[in-house]
Order: structure tokens, then C-alpha cells, then sequence
């Protein structure tokens, strides 16, 4: 393996052969790195915690360190890191806590932007965008392909649905629509589906078509929830993608952003 002479390796942490360690990088005990990894400088990785292949971690990166949530107390809690991921400078991502599941995970083929931060029991899924500065609370649930805006704060036991783009300096308190277009500061709204960013990914015009009917009954309609949803379901009955929208809304905790 390729590691500087200035980094220092706990000789219980387990890197691949094909990975590099750049200077003055710290890896802990209970540390596992895959094949083709690179940390390029003064990375610091706790463990218990597993980061797969193909990732790129950029300089002052901070992994798998103890959550300052009052409620950890030092039990044994893990964050794993799944394949191809880019994490730029000054990200921190947090290990997970014992009354929080005990696990910080994340996918593949996602993009860390400077100074982001992952709270701990977070689970962000696969191709999703944290620009400069965005934040997660703990126990965060990012699903695929969404993107959060720079700058922008996720209120703690929020969801954030696949698809969607929350706006730069955005405050989300409660669940964020899949495939929804949700911005503003403070009092945050959806817009409309994310309507760029699906024609990216190969959704159909019908598709897209369908969610704007779905998003405007939804936000715009004078209906509550329920009553919505019964109109979206009596107008759009059998498309797959307004039913998972529905689906969410149902499953939230929190609450969505209408």
C-alpha cells in the first residue's frame, strides 16, 4: 500500500493494498479501507468505522468520531461508507449512537462539498449532493439522488425524499418531498417538482407532467392533506412515481413541506 512515511496507521485498522494514505493522515484502530481509496493529506478516521472502494477523501476530513449528542456515552457505535464517494475538505461525519440504532451510513456515488457535516445515525443513500456547508441533524434520512443546497441546515429526524433539490441557505424542519423543488430560509416551501434534474435522470415528459398535477393539488388546492391525497389518487390513479410521493407523505413523522 501507498502510505506517506509522516502518516500514522494503528496496526489494528485494515487498508487495502491498492489504497493510499497521504501525509499526516490518522487512521485508527478498527478502521477498514478498500481497494483503490485515496486520502490525500491530515484525513483523521476513528473507528469503528468502514469506508469501501474507489472513494477520494480530500485534506482535514474528519470520519467516524464520537457524537457530541449528550446522550452518547461512549458505547460502541459504527459509520460505514460505501463506494466511490467524493468527501472535499473540512467534512465531518459523525459515528452513530447507541439510542440512535448505532449506525452513520452512507452510500455510494455521492459528493461531500467542503464543509459539510453528517450528524450521527444519519443514512444518506446513494448519489446524493451536500454543497458547501450543508447540515444534517442526527437522524437524517437522505435518500437517493437528492441535493442539498449550500449552506443549508436539516432539522434532526427529517426526511429528505429521492429527487429532490432543497435550495441554497434553506431550513428544513420537517420532511422534504421526493422530487420536489423546496427552498427559502427559514419558512421553507416546495415549488413544484425538481423538474431540471429529472429530465437529467431520464424521467419522462408524462412522468414529469403527472407530479406538477400531483404538486399542485398538493400546495395549492385549499385541501388538507388527506383530502389531497384522495383528489391526487382519484386524478393520477397507477403512476408509480406519484404514488411513491404519496407513500411518503404518509410514512412522515415530522410532517412535509407543502
Amino acid at each position: 500500500m501507498g502510505v506517506h512515511p509522516t502518516a500514522i496507521v494503528d496496526g489494528a485498522a485494515h487498508v487495502a493494498e491498492s489504497a493510499e494514505i497521504g501525509p499526516y493522515c490518522i487512521i485508527g484502530a478498527g478502521v477498514t479501507i478498500g481497494e483503490r481509496t485515496r486520502l490525500l493529506a491530515h484525513v483523521y478516521i476513528e473507528g469503528p468505522t468502514t469506508i469501501g472502494d474507489d472513494n477520494v477523501i480530500f485534506p482535514y476530513a474528519v470520519l467516524g468520531v464520537a457524537s457530541p449528542d449528550l446522550k452518547y456515552h461512549g458505547e460502541t457505535a459504527h459509520t460505514a461508507i460505501g463506494h466511490r464517494n467524493k468527501i472535499r475538505e473540512y467534512v465531518t461525519i459523525h459515528r452513530g449512537t447507541g439510542v440512535g440504532g448505532g449506525l452513520t451510513s452512507v452510500g455510494d456515488d455521492n459528493l461531500f462539498m467542503a464543509n459539510a457535516h453528517v450528524a450521527h445515525d444519519c443514512s444518506i443513500g446513494n448519489h446524493v449532493i451536500m454543497a458547501n456547508s450543508a447540515t444534517l441533524g442526527g437522524h437524517v434520512t437522505v435518500e437517493d439522488w437528492a441535493i442539498v443546497g449550500a449552506f443549508s441546515g436539516v432539522h434532526q429526524f427529517c426526511r429528505v425524499g429521492k429527487h429532490c433539490i432543497i435550495g441554497g441557505y434553506s431550513v428544513i424542519t420537517r420532511d422534504v418531498l421526493p422530487y420536489s423543488n423546496t427552498t427559502t430560509p427559514r419558512d421553507a416551501r416546495s415549488f413544484g417538482p425538481n423538474k431540471v434534474g429529472l429530465e437529467r435522470r431520464g424521467y419522462s415528459s408524462e412522468t414529469i407532467q403527472a407530479l406538477h398535477k400531483a404538486f399542485r393539488i398538493l400546495t395549492r388546492a385549499n385541501l388538507n392533506t388527506a383530502q389531497a391525497i384522495e383528489r391526487v389518487r382519484a386524478e393520477l390513479p397507477g403512476n408509480r412515481e406519484v404514488e411513491e410521493l404519496i407513500n411518503f407523505i404518509k410514512r412522515s413523522e415530522r410532517g412535509v413541506i407543502k
